[in-house]
C-alpha cells in the first residue's frame, strides 16, 4: 500500500515538474516547440538514467528506508528550484545574450541544471519500489502492472494539477514547492525519522517566503506582474511615466504607453499608417495580437471612425491594456487565437488585417504559412491589405524573406516598410499606394502548414549573428 502511494506521488511530481519547468523557462527563453522539446528530452533522459540507477541500487540495498531517502533528496532539490532559478537563469540569459545563442542552447542548459538531477532521483523510485513489492516470481507481472498504472495515474494528475490548478493559482515556482512538499511528506513517513520529518516542514516554511519579481526591470520598476495561462507578463514604468509591457523573456516591448502622447515613434505607428496604403483610411480593421492595445489606442484617437475588431488570445493582457496602457473600455476585445478567429468569421470583411502576434523572438508557425495568408486574403475587402510586423535580429532578414515569399505566393503585391533595426512591416494586397514602401525582398522559401520551421530559422539567425556574420 505504501509503495503504491509513493509511486503515485513520484509520478505526479515528475510530470508536474516537467510542466512547471517549461513555464519556469518561458520568461527567459519563450515557450516554443524547441523549449518543449528540450524539456521533454532532458526529462526522458533523466528518467531513463534514474531507472537504470534505481534498478542497480534496489539489488544492492533492497530496503525501504534508503529508497525513501532518495525520494526525500528529490523533494529537497525540487523545493530549491524556485530559489536558484532566478539568479541562475538571469545570469545565464545575460551570458547567452552576449553571444545571441538563442532559445535552443539556453533552454537546454537551463533544464539540465535545474531539473535533470531531481528528475533522475525520481526515476530511481519505480524500479526500486518494484523490487521491494515483488515477493514471488508468480506475482511479478501483477505487481509491476499495478505500480506502472499507479505511476501513470500520478503523472496524469500531476499534469492536470500543475496546468489547471497550481500554476494559475499559486504561480510556477511555488508549484515546484507544492509537489516537493507532497513528495517529502510521503517519503518521510517511510523513513520514520525526526530528521526526515524536518524536510517537509522546512519546505512548507519556504513556501511562505516572498517570490519577488522574476527578472530585473532595467531602467524602470515593475508596477505589475502576473503569470497567465499563456505566459508571464509584467508592466515596467520609467521615471517619466512611460510604461512597457514585457512578455516572457523580456527582450521585446509588446505595448508602449507615454502619458499625454498618442504616437510612439516606433513600429506601432507604422502599422497604423501602413493600414491605409490600400488607398484610404480603413473603415474596418482587425488587429490580430492586440496585447496591451498600443496600435488600437492610436486608431481610436486618430481615426475614430474606424471600426476595430481586436483579437488577443490572452484575456489577462487585455485587462493589463485597459488598466495600464489606455486601451479604451468601449472597444470590445475578442479573446481568441488569431487564425481560428478568422476561420470562425467567414462572412466578415476588413479593409486591413494587422498581424502582430509574437512571443519574441518567435512568431507562431501557423501565422507565417501560405494557408494562413490565403485565409487572410479571403477576409479582406477587394482593396484590403494585410500588415504584418516581422521581428528579427539586427541586420538579419531571413524571416522577412520567408514571409515575403509566402505572402507573394498569395498576394499580387508585397512591399516592405523597415521601421526599426529589429522590426520590418510587410504589406500585402491587390493594390498598394504607399510611396514610402519599398519592394519586397527576394530569396525566401514559401512556408506551408506542413513545413514551417520558423523556430529553427530564427535560432540560426541568432547563431550567425553570434558568429559575426552580420
Amino acid at each position: 500500500m505504501f509503495l503504491g502511494v509513493l509511486v503515485f506521488v513520484v509520478g505526479m511530481a515528475s510530470l508536474g515538474a516537467e510542466i512547471a519547468g517549461v513555464r519556469l523557462l518561458a520568461p527567459y527563453f519563450g515557450a516554443s516547440t524547441i523549449v518543449w522539446a528540450n524539456t521533454i528530452g532532458v526529462v526522458l533522459v533523466a528518467l531513463a538514467a534514474g531507472y537504470w540507477l534505481g534498478g542497480r541500487a534496489a539489488d544492492r540495498r533492497p530496503r525501504l528506508e534508503p529508497l525513501c531517502w532518495v525520494a526525500l533528496g528529490a523533494a529537497a532539490l525540487l523545493g530549491l528550484v524556485q530559489f536558484v532559478a532566478h539568479p541562475l537563469l538571469d545570469a545565464g540569459v545575460k551570458a547567452l545574450d552576449a553571444v545571441s545563442a538563442g532559445a535552443f542552447v539556453g533552454s537546454l542548459l537551463a533544464v539540465l541544471v535545474l531539473i535533470a538531477l531531481p528528475v533522475l532521483l525520481l526515476g530511481m523510485v519505480s524500479p526500486w519500489a518494484l523490487r521491494l513489492a515483488v515477493e514471488s516470481v508468480e506475482e511479478a507481472g501483477t505487481v509491476a502492472g499495478r505500480l506502472y498504472a499507479l505511476s501513470t495515474a500520478g503523472s496524469l494528475v500531476g499534469t492536470l494539477l500543475s496546468a489547471l490548478v497550481l500554476i494559475p493559482g499559486i504561480g510556477t515556482r511555488r508549484t515546484f514547492l507544492a509537489f516537493a512538499i507532497c513528495l517529502a511528506a510521503v517519503a518521510a513517513a517511510g523513513v520514520r525519522s525526526r530528521r526526515a520529518v524536518g524536510v517537509p516542514v522546512a519546505l512548507a516554511a519556504l513556501a511562505a517566503l516572498p517570490v519577488g519579481t522574476i527578472k530585473p526591470a532595467g531602467d524602470g520598476r515593475v508596477v505589475y506582474e502576473t503569470e497567465t495561462p499563456y505566459q508571464y507578463a509584467r508592466v515596467i514604468q520609467a521615471g517619466d511615466g512611460e510604461r512597457r509591457l514585457e512578455l516572457n523573456e523580456g527582450h521585446a516591448v509588446h505595448s508602449l504607453y507615454r502619458p499625454g502622447k498618442v504616437l510612439t515613434n516606433d513600429y506601432w505607428d507604422a502599422m497604423r499608417t501602413d493600414a491605409s496604403v490600400g488607398g484610404r483610411v480603413p473603415a474596418r480593421v482587425a488587429i490580430l495580437g492586440n496585447a496591451g492595445g498600443t496600435t488600437a489606442r492610436e486608431f481610436h484617437i486618430l481615426d475614430p471612425a474606424t471600426h476595430l475588431d481586436l483579437v488577443e488570445i490572452d484575456p489577462a493582457l487585455t485587462a493589463i491594456g485597459r488598466r495600464w496602457f489606455g486601451l479604451p473600455r468601449s472597444i470590445p476585445v475578442h479573446s481568441a487565437d488569431a487564425r481560428p478567429f478568422l476561420r470562425q468569421h467567414p462572412h466578415s470583411r476588413w479593409d486591413a488585417i494587422l498581424v502582430d502576434a509574437y512571443r519574441q523572438p518567435y512568431i507562431p508557425f501557423y501565422l507565417v504559412t501560405k494557408e494562413f495568408f490565403q485565409l487572410v486574403r479571403d477576409r479582406l475587402t477587394p482593396n484590403g491589405v494585410v500588415v504584418v510586423n516581422v521581428g528579427h535580429p539586427e541586420d538579419h532578414d531571413e524571416l522577412e524573406k520567408v514571409m515575403t515569399a509566402t505572402m507573394r505566393d498569395v498576394f499580387p503585391h508585397v512591399r516592405r516598410d523597415p521601421t526599426t533595426t529589429t522590426n520590418t512591416i510587410l504589406v500585402g494586397g491587390r493594390k498598394l499606394s504607399g510611396d514610402h514602401l519599398r519592394p519586397g525582398l527576394r530569396g525566401g522559401e514559401v512556408y506551408t502548414d506542413d513545413h514551417a520551421p520558423v523556430e529553427w530559422l530564427i535560432d540560426r539567425s541568432l547563431v550567425e549573428y553570434a558568429a559575426g556574420d552580420r
